[in-house]
């Protein structure tokens, strides 16, 4: 493994996050899933190519790329153990043999120099600690003219999910407020015009920020939906502020805004994010 110089970040998808990723693995994906097939169409890989994915995970996207370079190779890097164990895992069990798992901090790694066609990221460069530093870090690894195509997350009132947990908020102390342009978090790259300032600053061209949508799959209905949200790290961090009645009337609330979305085989929210490509010159 790397240095870490994101080491909060480190400390979190090594610990509950990571672990609660892994061990829900199947479900994350039918969170995050739909947005696959406009990512991998930006990044238009080709069946040579040498694929890097920012903040892997449990390595769904990896595995993917891997099968559309099935001449090349896709890597993974990601902060968290026991994530890239399930994403080892199951690269094997379904037999994509043309892929690599590493654990490290993509601010800082060693990527060899220009060896890699394209790098994407689904949802995995919203929480560096420099984003500059990292996408420059990132564009090194790149061979002159090769594509970076990401997905970073639109503002909570773009996504069904800002109004779920604003039906929480009136029973729960205040939380950290937005992340800002300035600050690592979920909507950090929120703001293209901020997008195209880190890319630039960090020596990309042409960027691009498109916007696109999916239906994200949290549950079964919206009991199973508000279990399972409740338990994510960040809701889970803000129930844990609350004392025990308001946490139960926020659990409520919860279950009780999900519920406007139930359909008769899932609870489908609307996912908002910004497609983002651009090019080492």
């Amino acid at each position: 493994m790397s240095s870490i110089v994101n080491t909060h970040q480190a400390d979190a998808w090594n610990g509950y996050e990571g672990n609660h990723w892994a061990d829900h693995q199947d479900r994350y994906d039918a969170v995050n899933s739909g947005f696959n097939e406009p990512l991998l169409a930006a990044a238009a890989i080709g069946e040579r190519d040498r694929v890097l994915d920012v903040g892997c995970g449990n390595g769904q996207l990896t595995r993917l790329a891997a099968r559309r370079a099935r001449h090349g190779h896709a890597a993974g890097v990601d902060l968290s153990a026991p994530m890239l164990q399930r994403a080892r895992a199951t690269a094997a069990d379904e037999g994509v043999a043309n892929v690599t798992f590493e654990q490290g901090d993509a601010q800082i790694h060693p990527f060899p120099d220009a060896g890699f066609d394209v790098a994407v990221s689904r949802f995995g460069i919203m929480f560096f600690a420099d984003p500059v530093a990292a996408f420059a870090n990132i564009g090194r690894a790149l061979r002159p003219g090769g594509r970076l195509a990401f997905l970073a997350l639109r503002e909570m009132s773009r996504n069904d999910l800002g109004a779920v947990f604003a039906a929480m908020a009136e029973h729960l102390p205040p939380g950290p407020g937005p992340t800002g342009p300035e600050r690592s978090g979920p909507e950090s790259l929120a703001d293209p015009d901020r997008v195209r300032e880190v890319l630039t600053g960090a020596g990309f061209e042409g960027v691009t920020s498109v916007p696109v949508e999916a239906p994200q799959v949290w549950g079964r209905d919206a009991e199973d939906a508000g279990r399972f949200l409740g338990a994510w790290g960040p809701v889970r961090f803000l129930l844990g502020q609350a004392d025990q009645a308001a946490a139960a009337r926020a659990r409520a609330a919860l279950t009780a805004a999900l519920r406007r979305h139930e359909e008769p085989d899932a609870v489908r929210l609307r996912g908002a994010a910004w497609l983002v490509t651009a090019t080492r010159p």
